[in-house]
């Protein structure tokens, strides 16, 4: 069966006549990139309560109210708060390996594959207001997590520090063991909270970097290194491996050096994260390289040329021997260029 549109279904609904729909399209026409609920909403046409049950409606799923449900702390903690806050999504139970979550926008199905991506988790989507979206985050998330609070929870974790002290030995490698280590919660989470922070911050790379006493995490943006709170050194290995089977790496080969590509889609952004991983004294160093394709033109007559540079440009890479050199400081767009 074909998927309504939104429209039809808040005229089944009652919710709007057939003339209120004509003048919706017709805006529609004039802000293409506007979602038709937010237009009707923008008009004065439904109400927020009016939507949600539309699109409830429209993609089958239930209408929850928020005010009436207690979020357990266990389920909250599945999902850190920039990416609550990114994707305006509250989770609001957890049954097995199905993650409930409460969102306003059941229409970006995107979202629900890149919260299984972040995740591991099946996502099970219910909708909800924005209003109540946005309240809920106010009482659930009061902006006191961060980094700085995922690793003291890590630290906490005698049972995760135990498994990670193990397998950062050396000795013969269980690659099962190694699997479940960078496949658990707290280890997804952090990485899951350093990526989203970084695309989010226009990071333009991200450094792991293991040493003898200590393991560093450092975001370059605007052509400056910050160095983040450090975690525990015993993990290098568990964020390591999970970098690796995100990017589709061997992670029984940890002597040579690897490249691979992450490709997410982030807050319906398209963004690669290019991974070379480099083996040291300490164990393996990481290297991301973040680029938001979404806020770059590839288009070569978009990259700024004058047309007789552009002309002579086009003119040499049509000849069959030779190199061009882009060449320029950090963050002046030689990858994207």
């Amino acid at each position: 069966m074909a998927l309504r549109r939104i429209g039809q279904v808040l005229v089944d609904l009652g919710f709007i006549t057939e003339q209120q729909l004509e003048l919706l399209l017709q805006e529609k026409k004039a802000k293409p990139d506007e979602l038709l609920g937010q237009i009707a909403l923008r008009m004065n046409m439904i109400t927020e309560d009016q939507l949600a049950q539309a699109l409830g409606e429209q993609f089958n799923l239930p209408v929850v109210q928020l005010a009436d449900i207690v979020v357990p702390p266990e389920v909250l903690a599945r999902i850190t708060e920039p990416m609550a806050q990114l994707y305006k999504i509250i989770p609001i139970a957890l049954r097995d390996n199905t993650l409930t979550v409460a969102m306003c926008e059941p229409q970006k199905l995107s979202i629900i594959d890149e919260l299984r991506t972040f995740l591991g988790y099946d996502v099970k989507p219910v909708v909800a207001t924005e209003r109540e979206i946005r309240q809920a985050l106010d009482r659930y998330y009061s902006g006191t997590e961060s980094v700085e609070g995922v690793i003291k929870q890590i630290e906490e974790d005698e049972e995760l520090n135990k498994a990670a002290q193990a397998l950062s030995e050396d000795g013969p490698l269980d690659l099962t063991s190694v699997e479940a280590l960078a496949d658990s919660a707290p280890v997804r989470k952090l990485l899951n909270m350093v990526l989203l922070m970084a695309i989010k911050d226009h990071a333009s790379d991200l450094h792991f970097e293991p040493f003898e006493n200590e393991f560093k995490i450092r975001i370059r943006a605007d052509g400056v290194l910050y160095e983040m709170v450090p975690p525990p050194r015993h993990l290098a290995f568990a964020i390591t491996t999970r970098i690796k089977v995100m990017a589709n790496l061997d992670i029984a080969e940890r002597r040579l050096p690897q490249d691979g590509k992450i490709r997410l889609t982030v807050g319906g952004h398209p963004v690669d994260l290019r991974v070379s991983v480099l083996p040291t004294m300490f164990g393996e160093s990481v290297v991301m390289r973040v680029l938001d394709r979404s806020v770059v033109s590839l288009d070569l007559n978009n990259v700024g040329m004058d047309p007789t540079t552009l002309a002579q440009f086009r003119e040499v890479i049509r000849r069959p021997n030779g190199i061009v050199l882009v060449t320029g400081p950090t963050g002046s767009g030689k990858t994207t260029t």
